[in-house]
């Protein structure tokens, strides 16, 4: 049997194939020896595989000595929450987030809350390689505790964070698709909360998606459909487990998942604090010039929330994200929190009397193209120097694959942490150009796949 794909993002799999619950049980076990048997909280989203993923992290925690606070299923962000709350030696999340239904995955965490950084993942691949896994005497088995109010507590944090009156005011009819997965259990809550018309869509947690649970413009049609026809002030979309947010203007037009971010570091800036903004390598140049209309500095990192989120608490910024529709909200927590932007989105509707499809005209925006490749047999790091040696560009980023800038453009092409893939992105003025460019790349890199 294959193995999973190990990264900062998480131990991913396809059930029945590369992540069976005896490989959750070892990643598991490597886990709460590294915690030494500490306290871990657990949660997970909808999909059907997930109960059976966390019998296996269960096993696995508890026969290390840990004791487990299970939230049963809870968005991540909740989650990540719940381990300040706590003050927990970790966290694991049974969640494969905007992959498709047959795959799963185990995420781990620090006891900020934030996700296993890179040397912590090495630590934790060491322990799981070498088998040498604590073990727990009869008397010394970790105990269960449920915590039902996580969500509850999730929800005051953000309402403590935005003008809630004020939202309320507008009385905003709101359509929110909850892809039948963690969304369900605290979207429509918060926006109820904050005097919305709610309008659910796949709204029923059963972890069967009735879309692609990628939260991105292809695959939000029928949200389209239901704002345009329902005369929606906005619709959000969510992925399975609740890091990411998608917007739909009045008019039923998608804003593309950039302009998530672009919205959230806007109104933080304008209206509520002036600060650094953290994003990372494959996010729009919009964030830029927003942040230079407010002169203060962008700091780029590599792709991942982990990164993103350590150098936003290093540089004591805003607001910070990443440009798949993740932002991060320090005043709520250092970690990508859909509900926490959808917060942010609303109240920046509410300061103003202009409807959102005009609000973001008024906002600079480029062309993203977003392509992948699948790399075969040959090694990355050849694909990736051929690249380099084959473009010119003003300035050259290694990073985090490799990044190809120019004055009003660029492309970046990185292994993917969670396919088995080469993901190449590309951002221009029009998009004509970003198409042409990301093309261009790919071709290139087919010419040196081994077939």
């Amino acid at each position: 049997m294959s193995k999973p794909i190990v990264s900062v993002s998480g131990i991913r799999g396809v059930i029945g194939k590369t992540l069976p619950p005896e490989e959750a049980l070892r990643w598991s076990l490597a886990y709460g020896t590294m915690v030494n048997g500490g306290t871990v909280v657990l949660g997970r989203d909808t999909r059907p595989s997930g109960e059976m993923l966390r019998g296996a992290v269960l096993a696995g925690l508890l026969s290390t000595g840990c004791r487990v606070i299970d939230l049963g299923v809870v968005p991540t962000p909740t989650l990540q929450l719940a381990v300040q709350h706590w003050q927990a030696d970790g966290a694991v999340a049974v969640t494969a987030s905007h992959n498709p239904a047959e795959w799963n995955a185990l995420k781990f965490f620090e006891p900020s809350g934030m996700y296993l950084d890179a040397e912590g993942l090495k630590r934790l691949r060491a322990i799981y390689e070498s088998g040498a896994f604590k073990r727990a005497c009869w008397n010394e088995v970790g105990q269960i505790q449920t915590d039902a109010t996580a969500i509850d507590r999730h929800i005051e944090r953000i309402l403590t964070c935005v003008d809630v009156e004020r939202i309320r005011a507008k009385k905003f009819r709101v359509v929110v698709d909850c892809v039948n997965g963690a969304a369900c259990f605290i979207s429509p809550r918060l926006l109820e909360r904050l005097g919305c018309e709610v309008i659910p869509l796949f709204a029923e947690p059963t972890g069967v998606f009735q879309r692609d649970p990628e939260p991105i413009a292809e695959n939000l049609g029928e949200l389209c459909r239901v704002v345009r026809e329902t005369r929606a002030d906005v619709g959000f979309a969510h992925d399975a487990d609740v890091d990411r947010l998608a917007i739909v203007a009045d008019g039923g037009e998608t804003l593309g998942e950039e302009m998530t971010l672009v919205i959230a570091v806007y109104h933080v800036l304008a209206h509520k604090e002036r600060g650094a903004v953290v994003t990372n390598l494959s996010t729009t140049m919009a964030v830029d010039e927003v942040a230079r209309q407010f002169g203060v500095p962008v700091y780029r990192t590599p792709v991942g929330d982990i990164n993103v989120s350590k150098r936003l608490k290093e540089v004591g910024g805003a607001i910070g994200g990443e440009g798949n529709g993740g932002v991060i909200y320090p005043r709520v927590q250092y970690a990508r929190d859909a509900i926490a932007a959808l917060a942010l989105v609303l109240e920046f509707m509410a300061m103003h009397e202009e409807p959102l499809s005009a609000l973001v005209k008024k906002l600079p925006r480029y062309h993203m193209v977003k392509k992948r490749l699948p790399i075969g047999t040959m090694a990355v790091h050849e694909l990736l120097e051929r690249i380099k040696q084959r473009y010119t560009a003003e300035e050259v980023i290694e990073e985090d694959g490799v990044k190809l800038q120019w004055d009003d453009h660029w492309v970046h092409v990185r292994p993917s942490g969670t396919e088995p893939i080469l993901r190449v992105i590309a951002e221009a003025k029009t998009p004509e150009y970003a198409d042409r460019l990301c093309d261009e790349v790919i071709a290139d890199l087919r010419q040196f796949l081994i077939p």
